[in-house]
């Protein structure tokens, strides 16, 4: 009787297990079902031995994932944007996939296969570029958060660089410089959450075209004694908005850089400096910590 019934109990172990693998219901406790609602639709991509297809996509790429072996992947050779794949393997069998994050925190997914000749060797992702409004986003368009923006979304802090920009607004009109026909000013100083935001304006009154080699931005010591050594700490930004190489004669061009909010000491000051490539026109100018802390709140603007 002991038999039968560790018979019937291993029966009824085993059918159902079968059927819960069936049902596809393998989690424990409870559990929401996907809907294909919260699925980002893969794109097609064919890749072959002896040919490289390249992705262009329309920002910097910053992750990528390859889902098997049979796949080799990697930036393009001086191109932060262009992902060059092939296949490791010739004539593989299995369907495989690769994932892609970009610096504006767009996801990318693709379905890849083999293929003898495939149809597509260059792909622009250009098309998933959108204006920012909620009825203009495409399927890849996530909230990925990046480090270096802590809790700000790429997307956003996008959109406010932009608004700043398109606004154009001088707020500040202390900060800058001016010699040999060349005019490097602050037009505002912007904060909001994490961020500190630098509009800057580069003008060109001259008849010769400014070629920008450089910036840099520093923290060094307001007064510094002889024979001391100078303690510089430099900030970089974390992104910057229709940052110009070249401003032809007599025209200007304005700039939105982003940083990781910080404040000056009161013995210490911002030294913003730019650099002429292959020229002498250098421009040289100095933030203190009050024209900082007197930035103006992001949430005033009309991000659009």
């Amino acid at each position: 009787m002991k038999k039968i019934l560790l018979m019937l109990a291993l029966v009824a172990g085993v059918t159902g297990a079968m059927a819960q693998q069936a049902e596809g219901g393998l989690y424990h406790g409870l559990t929401k079902k996907l809907t294909f609602e919260r699925m980002i639709p893969p794109h097609g991509l064919e890749v072959t031995y002896d040919k490289t297809v390249h992705i262009i996509f329309p920002a910097a790429i910053r992750y990528v994932d390859l889902g098997s072996q049979n796949l080799m992947a990697g930036k393009a050779d001086g191109a932060e944007n262009v992902l060059r794949i092939k296949a490791a393997v010739r004539d593989f069998r299995a369907e495989t996939n690769i994932s892609v994050i970009t610096d504006n925190g767009s996801f990318y997914t693709f379905n890849v296969k083999y293929a003898d000749e495939p149809l597509l060797l260059n792909i622009e992702m250009a098309d998933f570029i959108h204006d920012g409004s909620e009825v203009n986003r495409p399927n890849n368009a996530l909230d990925i958060y990046l480090k270096e923006l802590g809790s700000e979304s790429p997307k956003l802090v996008h959109l406010i660089m932009r608004s700043i920009h398109k606004e154009n607004r001088r707020d500040v009109k202390h900060i800058g410089s001016k010699s040999f026909g060349i005019q490097y000013l602050v037009r505002g100083l912007y904060s909001h959450d994490g961020l500190l935001y630098l509009h800057t304006q580069l003008r060109n009154s001259s008849n010769v075209p400014f070629d920008v080699d450089f910036i840099t931005f520093k923290i060094v010591d307001r007064k510094v004694a002889k024979r001391t050594a100078i303690q510089e700490r430099i900030m970089l930004p974390v992104r910057a908005y229709s940052y110009a190489t070249r401003v032809a004669g007599n025209q200007n061009e304005r700039t939105v850089f982003a940083f990781e909010k910080f404040t000056i000491p009161d013995d210490k000051q911002l030294v913003v400096e730019l650099h002429e490539k292959s020229g002498g026109r250098h421009q040289r100018f100095i933030i203190r910590n009050d024209d900082i802390v007197r930035a103006r709140v992001i949430d005033e603007l009309k991000v659009r």
